[in-house]
């Protein structure tokens, strides 16, 4: 019979996982300028800061979280105290992606060690300086019946999905996250796939328009647009089309300057076969933006596309890069025409002064999350669930949602002795009419 750690144990460690984080920020950020040339402010705001805040979250309310929940009782068990108690699932796998490399390694970590389990790590090989580091600081601060690290190339990660776990979380593409979800249906293993998929940005004809431009351009921006919720379409309402473009080209170059390659604020792609096939989805395109690119510096210009068919390779696929095709729309059956092509998207953005109309985009269409009048920033709330719909991903986390989806909710009823209801004993005779009217009251 497997023993988990105690809550006070628990917090011990995380405590321990939050001073090394922080003696080894400034390693953690050149490495990760190393592997992509991520800014420093983006390596702070969106990877060392965003777990530090999630580690102190988490040290924070771990009792809380851990402490069986009492619910009403039923009727029918009377009298006796219902409970949730909440038990570790045991041993997890986590298989983290390389656009995040530290943030996405180390959350669901956090989420499953509160929750008492033991987990394997897997990194991304594509972030070599980054993953490197991650081992060196799991060494300092667990021991190995803990938390480990396993690193290596795609076969590695495909020998651990041979194993037996008992829980999953897979964060990164579509095609890998079926894989994933094939593999774990092995052994009935529950997982959490955070996956993507193409999400829209609407533009309505009531937007403030050059605050949408700063903000789509920030969202798109971020991470040289290589983030599972950036904006990968624009659909603008024709009206407003010409003048949000050219607001668009005006908040980047304020951002970037006149020429983005000599910026110390835009990140490079992971590698050359991204960057190969970031250059392919430009082929036969209106570019009206950008475009420029250098296959040494793995360096693609924030790119602008207009109008492009919905059969070509930028509509069909997730972009996972800088380009930003940009669609118009006349009304609603065009947006329902576009969005419904695809299937769920992981995040929806509306820029809209129309309350009516946000109202109706954000019931109707279903996605993981997403912003009203701004892009990205759901994921920073630790409130908020943080996951996919469909192909998008199974599951969410983040704040206490992470320590959940890392535990069993083990349901306990606690039956009382000074009372036994003979009510529910055979023999039944006389006793169906009293039983339907308790049932039907209940």
């Amino acid at each position: 019979m497997r023993t988990f750690p105690s809550v006070s144990e628990r917090k011990e460690v995380l405590r321990k996982l939050l001073k090394n984080i922080i003696v080894h920020e400034e390693e953690i950020l050149d490495a990760l300028y190393k592997d992509f040339k991520k800014p420093r402010f983006e390596g702070v705001i969106t990877e060392t800061s965003y777990v530090i805040n999630d580690l102190k979250h988490t040290i924070k309310n771990l009792n809380q979280w851990a402490k069986p929940q009492r619910v009403l009782p039923s009727l029918l068990n009377f009298p006796s105290s219902d409970y949730i108690y909440k038990e570790p699932y045991g041993k997890v796998l986590i298989i983290a992606p390389w656009n995040y490399p530290f943030q996405l390694a180390l959350s669901p970590l956090v989420a499953a060690i509160a929750a008492g389990n033991s987990v394997t790590l897997k990194p991304s090989e594509m972030t070599p300086y980054t993953s490197a580091l991650i081992s060196k600081i799991i060494r300092e601060t667990f021991d190995v019946r803990q938390a480990l690290v396993v690193t290596g190339d795609h076969t590695i990660a495909q020998d651990l999905l041979q194993k037996r776990w008992d829980y999953i979380f897979f964060t990164g593409s579509v095609p890998v996250g079926k894989i994933v979800a094939k593999a774990a249906s092995e052994h009935m293993t529950p997982v959490t796939l955070e996956l993507g998929g193409k999400s829209p940005c609407i533009v309505d004809e009531t937007a403030n328009l050059p605050l949408a431009a700063k903000r789509i351009a920030w969202g798109k921006l971020v991470n040289a647009g290589q983030t599972c919720i950036a904006p990968d379409y624009i659909l603008v309402h024709y009206r407003v089309k010409k003048k949000f473009i050219e607001l668009l080209k005006e908040e980047i170059q304020k951002a970037l300057g006149e020429n983005p390659e000599n910026s110390k604020d835009f990140a490079r792609i992971i590698n050359l076969k991204n960057w190969r096939r970031q250059i392919g989805l430009l082929e036969n395109q209106n570019i009206i933006f950008g475009g420029q690119y250098q296959e040494e510096e793995l360096y693609l210009a924030p790119t602008l596309i207009e109008e492009p068919d919905l059969d070509s390779p930028v509509m069909q696929e997730e972009i996972f890069g800088p380009i930003l095709p940009i669609k118009s729309y006349e009304n609603k059956t065009d947006i329902e025409r576009i969005i419904s092509r695809f299937e769920k998207p992981l995040a929806l953005y509306l820029f809209s002064e129309n309350k009516a109309f946000i109202k109706e985009i954000s019931e109707r269409y279903s996605f993981g999350g997403g912003c009203i009048n701004d892009t990205l920033i759901h994921f920073a709330n630790h409130k908020l669930p943080f996951g996919g719909v469909g192909h998008s991903g199974i599951g969410a986390y983040h704040g206490r949602l992470g320590f959940d989806s890392f535990s069993h909710q083990k349901a306990v009823v606690k039956k009382a002795n000074w009372l036994d209801v003979p009510l529910r004993y055979a023999p039944y005779g006389g006793k169906l009419k009293l039983i339907k009217r308790i049932l039907n009251w209940v």
